[in-house]
């Protein structure tokens, strides 16, 4: 059965016509001193009928590259919809947002709540708002996100491919990374899948930053899945490569010291290939951290000071029958994977293993 979406032509009462863009409020809590909490977001109407698409940030409150890319798009003239609309919302989680904070005040965790439910905790409550209002409303999702606290993350983007439209997304999109799976239990792409709206997220670079690498692949990613849905003028702007993984693991600390990196975000290595060399203060080498098959580097600490079990680096899996100086080769036809990759390894010191 066809699922039904809200219309997006009146808001509160404010009509948004064909055509037409508003800024608007969604209330979604109450402060302590008794005030109304909104989420300002801005809603965009192409002049012709077609499909509507939200894009959300900061839904983890510290996780603000996403602000920045929805602010570049609102700031951006020449953003005009052939058909459809947008509801482009910089900040989701306002709330954490204030805090500097991933989580809300009650110290739950807005992306493991949906779809909430309006007696619940406050993080319930505000996701079953959120689900009732913006993804009710939508029918397909974009949710931009960064790695936790002390890591960094190459852009990826990530979605269930089993399902069809989900897998059109996330390959429009344009990002050379693409990780396969579900998503969490109570998170806002699985359950917005789940009620018939496609959704997928971007992940890259660290928390409390707008870094210009990852500004730029998060607008021109959206750009590239509204021109493939028909609602913005031109052809999307395909990736150099696209890898699939299937399986991804994070690769922890045997022994406690700090940490001499030997890769950076992006980068691909070959099974055995030395990833960080523990040491003492003094120098000293302790252990060397290797490989354990053929991956993509999509994250890593940015944190040297490691203690036993810490996690270290996180690994993707390369498919198999794909050689390492194959995806490399590949890799080295992409400008922005080279710009981004430069970036975001300036936040961790490089150092060649074998000292060259």
């Amino acid at each position: 059965m066809e699922r039904t979406r809200k219309p997006i032509d009146n808001w509160n009462g404010e009509s948004i016509g064909p055509g037409e863009s508003r800024d608007v409020e969604l209330a979604v809590s109450e402060s302590y001193s008794g005030g109304t909490d909104h989420i300002p977001l801005h809603i965009h109407r192409g002049p012709k009928p077609g499909p509507v698409v939200f894009v959300t940030a900061a839904l983890h409150g510290d996780e603000i590259n996403g602000t920045g890319a929805v602010r570049s798009l609102l700031q951006d003239e020449s953003f005009r919809l052939i058909r459809g609309g947008v509801i482009l919302v910089p900040v989701l989680n306002l709330l954490s947002f204030e805090r500097h904070s991933r989580y809300l005040p009650d110290r739950r965790d807005l992306n493991r709540s949906f779809p909430g439910s309006r007696s619940g905790s406050l993080a319930s409550r505000m996701a079953r708002t959120i689900f009732d209002e913006i993804v009710s409303c939508c029918d397909y999702g974009i949710d931009l996100h960064t790695a936790a606290v002390r890591r960094t993350n190459y852009p990826n983007v990530r979605g269930d491919l089993a399902d069809p439209e989900v897998r059109r997304l996330a390959e429009s999109f344009g990002s050379e990374i693409i990780i396969n799976g579900r998503g969490p239990r109570g998170a806002l792409r699985r359950v917005a899948c789940a009620a018939g709206c496609p959704t997928i997220i971007m992940e890259g670079g660290e928390v409390w930053k707008v870094e210009p690498g990852f500004v730029r692949s998060a607008t021109r990613g959206i750009k590239n899945v509204l021109r493939a849905l028909n609602m913005l003028d031109g052809e999307p702007t395909p990736a150099a490569y696209q890898l699939v993984v299937d399986r991804s693991k994070w690769i922890r600390a045997e022994n406690g010291g700090f940490l001499q990196f030997h890769v950076r975000p992006g980068d691909v290595v070959e099974k055995g290939q030395p990833l960080t060399t523990t040491t003492t203060l003094l120098g000293s080498e302790l252990a060397m951290l290797h490989a354990p098959f053929n991956a993509v580097v999509i994250g890593m600490t940015t944190l040297p000071a490691v203690s036993p079990g810490e996690p270290v680096c996180n690994l993707g899996k390369l498919p198999r029958g794909m050689k390492p100086e194959e995806l490399c080769c590949l890799r080295s036809q992409s400008h922005i994977a080279g710009q981004v990759s430069e970036h975001l390894g300036s936040n961790v010191l490089v150092v060649d293993p074998t000292g060259d």
